[in-house]
């Protein structure tokens, strides 16, 4: 359709052009004394245009005439950025590839063609950001070669060339790699140095968090850590389950670190509700705290999240956590100078008779029975609970139980069977 449209103003075109030259009676007549010349409308029109088209394209010969030194000074320019260019990709190549001696040889010779470049008169635009990158790159092939020397020569010109106002960002790369040097090389704080001086955008990017957490654990910091990785959790950089994980390792962390129960209480109350709720987490404080003689019942009230769960549904905790929990509240029933506590025995009752064949729960009854002196009735549930408990452990504690009832009612053949008996677990 475009065709027939063209082809059809072609030739109204050609007969508009045939009517007006055909029937144009009209004469240019030129006056150069002592000449006269005359000539038709048409012919003066045909000269004029040819007149034009050669004036047009003489100039356009004299323009191109005159370029060529600019268009061979470009195409220089343009030989050199190429081939700072072919040497730069080969030098990424290289690094990336393992090959970090023929990674640094290729970076400076970039160095060297952006300074020829820069010597014979030219400036490449991007010319700062591609001196950093390019020490950038010779540095990290140096520090893969241990080379702290060559290393750090090139990361003082990388910040040196980054410390113009449109280079913060290429700054900040060589801040970050500055930082993960140091944790290679072991030395957390320089690492956090480092972190600390980057913009508080930048310092909440997940990679500065990632490098900040590696830091504060090696610098046995778990508080901080933990903090890390909260921010890491919530910003996604770690499954849940993951992060869930590392949280309780960095609290369990964080309690053993406690040498009083002041600062016991104050690791503690650190902690989120989610990370308090924690199974082993909550066993731990509550077994440090009686491990530096504070308040039982503070600890069971530590507990107390746990053990509701564990009521609940039993599945909701393991055997090893529930063993564990037994275990210290066992502990906290048996601190000496501690008045009863009559809410919990009554808790444990209730929760052995509804789970009757729960060996783990009859060992804890019988057990807070026997320190409360109730023996007759830790007597019954202890026997009962050696019929289907299968943990050495608590199996051992079992019969010394036994054992120990024994010798107060003065059975001692019944005593030496129950250490016997404990003896083999």
């Amino acid at each position: 359709m475009r065709a027939a449209l063209w082809l059809m103003a072609l030739f109204a075109i050609a007969v508009a052009s045939a009517l007006f030259a055909g029937n144009n009676p009209g004469t240019v007549t030129l006056f150069w004394a002592p000449h006269r010349v005359d000539m038709s409308l048409n012919l003066f029109l045909l000269v004029l245009a040819g007149s034009f088209l050669t004036l047009h394209l003489a100039m356009r010969a004299l323009s191109a005439l005159m370029s060529i030194p600019q268009q061979a000074r470009r195409w220089r320019l343009l030989q050199k950025e190429r081939a700072i260019h072919t040497a730069l990709l080969d030098s990424l190549s290289h690094l990336v590839a393992g090959r970090f001696i023929r990674a640094r040889k290729t970076a400076d010779l970039v160095i060297n063609l952006e300074e020829s470049l820069h010597r014979s008169g030219e400036q490449l635009p991007y010319s700062g950001r591609l001196r950093t990158l390019t020490h950038l790159i010779a540095a990290e092939s140096a520090h893969a070669l241990q080379d702290r020397v060559v290393r750090d020569a090139h990361f003082g010109q990388a910040l040196e060339e980054a410390s113009g106002r449109d280079a913060q960002e290429a700054r900040e790369g060589v801040q970050l790699r500055r930082a993960r040097w140091a944790l290679d090389d072991r030395d957390a704080p320089a690492a956090m140095q480092w972190l600390d001086q980057l913009p508080s955008g930048a310092s909440r990017r997940t990679v500065a968090l990632r490098m900040r957490f590696r830091a504060e654990r090696q610098a046995g910091e778990p508080r901080m850590a933990l903090e890390s990785a909260r921010l890491l959790t919530k910003h996604r950089a770690f499954s849940e389950a993951s992060g869930k994980s590392i949280a309780r390792g960095l609290a369990i962390e964080l309690i053993r670190t406690a040498h009083d129960t002041v600062q016991l209480q104050r690791a503690w109350d650190l902690l989120e509700r989610a990370e308090q709720i924690i199974p082993e987490v909550a066993c731990e404080a509550a077994e440090r705290l009686l491990l530096l003689g504070g308040d039982a019942s503070v600890s069971r009230k530590w507990l107390l999240p746990v053990w509701e769960s564990m009521i609940q549904a039993l599945d909701a905790l393991n055997l090893a956590q529930r063993i564990r929990l037994a275990k210290v509240l066992e502990q906290g029933f048996g601190v000496e100078g501690q008045s009863p506590d009559s809410v919990w025995l009554s808790r444990i009752e209730a929760a052995q008779m509804s789970n009757p064949r729960d060996a783990v729960l009859q060992y804890l009854a019988g057990m807070v029975c026997m320190r409360l002196n109730l023996w007759g009735k830790a007597l019954q549930l202890l026997k009962q609970s050696l019929l289907t408990l299968n943990h050495s452990e608590l199996t051992r504690d079992t019969w010394l139980a036994l054992a120990t009832m024994a010798e107060l009612r003065h059975d001692v053949q019944g005593a030496a069977d129950a250490y016997r008996e404990a003896a083999k677990r």
